[in-house]
Formats: structure tokens, C-alpha cells, sequence
């Protein structure tokens, strides 16, 4: 079964953000990355020393069913920040057949922004916003243990 989570986008300021829940959340960042990180894209242009250190992704666990997750916006990918659409919400699926189903699904009618591939981070992922203007994310962790 999908689980359901938070995922919100920042202006250049998630570390400081989820540093602030941290703080008030408690727990450890099972993984924070900034996207100086990221491998080369084929055909991509360099990104900025400024957004290479902005944070790509950060997770923490806020209960046992719940992460916030977040990122930076990067100016590099043609991505902007708006508050009222600086969240999305992220689909973890149980098996790839789920996360197609729910990404074909929920995208039906919609802008489909990454289609679903197998990415540099082991996981199959997608993103899109839907008919209603609603972002989401569907993800798979194909490495994850059963």
C-alpha cells in the first residue's frame, strides 16, 4: 500500500526550515544532499556554485508513518518558487506496478513535469501536477527491503 507524505519547496532556505523542525520535531536527517551532488546531466548545463549548495533533498521523519521531506528550488532547472505552491505531495509505492498506476492515474489530464524512470538515487520516480493544480510525486524505492 502507498504511503502519503509532505513534501515542501524552498527559496534557497530548506536547510535553515528543516533545521527549524528539527528543532521542534526532534530526530536525525536519514539523508540531506545538495545538488552539487548530483552527477552531470547529459546535455545539461553547469549549475551556479551558489545553487549547487542548496539542498536537492532532506528527509526527516516526523512519526512512524510520517516524513517531511523538502528540497531547494533551482533557478538551473527552470524551477521557481511560489508560496501556495512550494508543496507537493509524495507517493512512496509498494512495487514499480503501483507507482504506475497511481502516477498514469493521477496524471491523466495533467503536466507531467518528470516522467517515471529509474533514477541516479536507485529509486523509480515521477513528477507531475494534476488536472486540479496539485503537484505530486510518485516514488519507488527499488532498493528498499521487504
Amino acid at each position: 500500500m502507498a504511503k502519503v507524505n509532505p513534501y515542501l519547496t524552498f527559496n534557497g532556505n530548506c536547510e535553515d526550515a528543516f533545521n527549524f523542525y528539527k528543532s521542534v520535531f526532534g530526530g536525525e536527517f536519514p539523508y540531506i544532499g545538495r545538488f552539487k551532488e548530483m552527477p552531470p546531466m547529459e546535455g545539461g548545463k553547469e549549475i551556479s556554485a551558489e545553487d549547487g549548495e542548496k539542498i536537492m533533498h532532506v528527509s526527516l521523519p516526523i512519526s512512524s508513518e510520517t516524513i517531511l521531506m523538502g528540497s531547494d528550488s533551482s533557478e538551473s532547472f527552470g524551477q521557481v518558487t511560489t508560496v501556495g505552491n512550494n508543496f507537493s505531495i509524495s507517493i512512496d509505492a509498494a512495487s514499480k506496478e503501483e507507482a504506475d498506476k497511481l502516477f498514469n492515474g493521477l496524471s491523466a489530464g495533467g503536466k507531467v513535469t518528470m516522467p517515471l524512470s529509474k533514477t541516479f538515487w536507485g529509486a523509480y520516480f515521477g513528477m507531475f501536477t494534476d488536472k486540479f493544480g496539485i503537484n505530486w510525486m510518485v516514488n519507488h524505492d527499488e532498493n528498499e527491503k521487504k
